[in-house]
This record gives structure tokens, sequence and C-alpha cells, in this order.
């Protein structure tokens, strides 16, 4: 489905019965970036589920190479659009990867409308240089990202392999399932208006750093994050959980940044968990949507 938000379409799915408590997955571009079994067994524990696309990915509005019409904060406002949307007056909000940075902003900035908070394989800094006390991404991951020319987006089979070879960089020798990180490449391509725009979050402003203001939240929040993950290294996690008051910290031993199917097990299994200690308090609706 399709939802406007703030003048611009966004490309929706729903899991489950409205009526439940919401659980808003924020991901890192398209919303295949979350486990559609993930999704299913939320639903099944009693989870009204969104998963969408970002601005600039799979059907959702695209901009111009390099021009995107928006900010982090833009996308932060995109996740209470669709709050408003589906007449949520509060949801739980998880974001994975890049989507970890929109669900801190959000919780940050909208509080009230955010009853918990789950972030997997993120870091509480934007796009570009780290700080310094927390770790970079990985040699392998820089030596591919320098070294590999980006791919003729109009030609599927050359872009698949792009996505799975940078996949493969960002993950342990043992335990990567290249036939799942394949089958979402090919739907990445298969469902992108314009994958030459893939990568336009790199090129918007990251705005204000929000690091600094972790210990404001007061959302319970879980840190989910995978030992062996060579984009966001595990250290990011641990500065996370030990700056947000409160959080709980579930490490993936072994796992990198692209989730094996036990690892997704386990992540549905610790988000129904997490999501029950508050889920009265979401499912209030909004009167006017």
């Amino acid at each position: 489905m399709f939802v406007e938000v703030g003048g611009i379409e966004l490309a929706v799915e729903s899991f489950g019965v409205q009526q439940d408590p919401a659980v808003v997955l924020v991901g890192a571009g398209p919303m295949s970036s979350w486990d559609a079994g993930l999704c299913a067994r939320l639903a099944a524990g009693g989870r009204f589920v969104l998963r969408y696309d970002l601005r600039d990915h799979g059907r959702s509005v695209a901009y111009p190479p390099d021009a995107p019409g928006y900010d982090l904060r833009d996308l932060s406002a995109d996740v209470v659009g669709l709050l408003d949307a589906f007449g949520l007056g509060k949801a739980h909000v998880a974001g994975r990867i890049v989507g970890g940075w929109i669900a801190q902003l959000t919780a940050l900035d909208h509080p009230e409308r955010v009853a918990s908070l789950t972030l997997v394989s993120t870091r509480p800094t934007a796009h570009g240089p780290n700080d310094a006390d927390l770790p970079e991404h990985s040699a392998e991951v820089m030596v591919y990202v320098t070294g590999t020319p980006r791919p003729d987006w109009a030609d599927r089979t050359a872009v698949v392999e792009y996505l799975v070879g940078a996949a493969r960089a960002r993950s342990p020798e043992d335990g990567f399932d290249e036939a799942a990180v394949r089958e979402v490449a090919e739907q990445t391509h298969k469902r992108a208006k314009d994958m030459a725009s893939f990568f336009n979050i790199a090129a918007t402003d990251p705005g204000a750093r929000w690091r600094e203001r972790l210990g404001e939240l007061a959302v319970p929040t879980l840190v989910v994050h995978g030992t062996a993950d060579g984009f966001f290294p595990y250290g990011n996690a641990i500065a996370l959980a030990a700056e947000i008051p409160g959080a709980r910290l579930l490490p993936l031993e072994g796992v990198g940044q692209d989730l094996t199917k036990a690892a997704w097990a386990t992540l549905a299994s610790a988000m129904l968990e997490h999501t029950a200690r508050t889920s009265s308090s979401s499912a209030v609706r909004r009167s006017s949507p």
C-alpha cells in the first residue's frame, strides 16, 4: 500500500491486526531490510507491524542521484507521519542500521509517540567519520567501499553482485548466508524506482549531533548487535547501551550486520518480550488520523 506523509508517498506493508499494539520497523532503506519472517512472528505474537521503504528506496518517493531533498530529521518526521496516517498515538519503534539513526531521533524529538525503542546494528553517530572513541568500519569494508567501482545501476546482475559483495565484506567468514543476502539484493533491485539513488542517504545533511542527548531517553530500550559486524563494529552497541539510561544490550555472538535466520528468530523473540512490557500504552489511538 502507499501512504502520503507530509506531501510525499511512502510504500508500506502491514502485518497483523491494527487494534494490536503497533511496532514500526525503520530499515536500512528498503522494507526488505526487515525480515518478513520476523514481521510475521511479531504479528502472531499480537503486534500490528508496519515496515516501509525509506525515501529513495523501493516504491517510495525517489529523488535525483546525489541530490536528496531531505535530511535525517525529515526521515524521522516520516515515522511520526506514518503513525498519524494509521491513527496511532504511540508505537514501539525499531531501527536497523541507518534506520537506527532515525529511530533514535524519533525517540529524542517525539518521545510522546514512542512506547519503546529497539536499536539493531547501528551506532550513535550519523554518516561520516565516527567519533574517536568508537570503532570505525573494518578494513575489509573500507577496501570494498574504496576499491570497488559502483555498478551500472540498470544492470540487474551487476547490482546484485555489488550488493552481495558489500555484504560479504562486512560479514564474518563463518556464518555468511549468501543465499539469503542474494535474495534480499534481488528484491532490492526489482522493487527500486531508481537504484542510482540508493546511496542518497550518504549525501544528506546529518544535521545536529544527537549522541550527547542519549541520556535524555526515558523509553525502554533494547540494543541488539552482532559481535562480528564489520560495518558498525560491536563497540558502537556497547556505547549505545551505556549512554541510554536503563538500556539492555543483546549481543548476537559471531553474527555480522546481515542477520542469519537464527539471529532473526532470536531478535523476534527478544522484541516480543521487550514490547510486551509497554504494549498497553502503544495501543492508544488518535481520535483523528
